[in-house]
């Protein structure tokens, strides 16, 4: 789905985050230091970022370059499925964020909930693990895993967060305008497909 270029540069970033953590030899250091200079100058041409920028938010890590996870919850009830409405771009998603350190997938989902909705919610099955790349979001600079997570509500009441500015529950032929960078139509239709059916098993890739 992301467009070659992307997959490139990330690739190129990739190695060479790995070779800065594990090579010794000077000259080979600087070799893997001007090939990750060469990403961030593919993403700056393609993307007209500045190049701090993108060196502040691309290639600011250390060590063996691996996925980041984000974490969406699928709360329903009465056959509808919890979303909020992010303030960033006003469009609504599932409840999530990136995973924490220290939290499993299941208690970052209860935590997210909470904090964007005001719901206290138990996790209750894993839906599926998905792979932002192949699926129709906008490019991103991140490899992503994308962990969906059936929760159910057990308390609480509903009210706006930091980041959220609306909360609602919605049928699935009423969905709101959509956040795509979240989540698209499909991994929601997903859910509900999984909910309807809980011997279905869980969807990845």
């Amino acid at each position: 789905m992301e467009p070659k270029w992307l997959e490139w540069a990330k690739q190129l970033q990739s190695i060479a985050q790995a070779g800065l953590a594990y090579s010794k030899d000077v000259y080979d250091l600087e070799r893997f230091e001007a090939l990750r200079n060469i990403s961030i100058e593919i993403l700056s041409q393609q993307t007209e970022l500045d190049m701090a920028v993108i060196k502040g938010l691309f290639a600011n890590e250390t060590g063996y370059a691996t996925p980041k996870v984000d974490i969406r919850a699928a709360v329903f009830k009465d056959n509808e499925i919890l979303m909020v409405r992010e303030k960033t771009d006003d469009r609504w998603a599932l409840p999530g964020g990136w995973a924490d350190i220290g939290y499993t997938p299941g208690e970052v989902a209860v935590k997210e909930v909470k904090e964007e909705s005001g719901f206290d919610v138990k996790a209750v099955r894993l839906l599926g693990v998905l792979d932002k790349k192949c699926h129709p979001h906008p490019p991103s600079p991140y490899h992503v895993y994308k962990i969906f997570i059936q929760c159910e509500v057990i308390g609480g009441q509903p009210r706006e967060g930091v980041e959220t500015s609306a909360v609602g529950f919605f049928a699935e032929n009423a969905l709101p305008v959509l956040s795509i960078e979240r989540n698209t139509q499909a991994q929601i239709e997903m859910a509900f497909k999984s909910v309807r059916k809980p011997e279905r098993p869980s969807f990845f890739d």
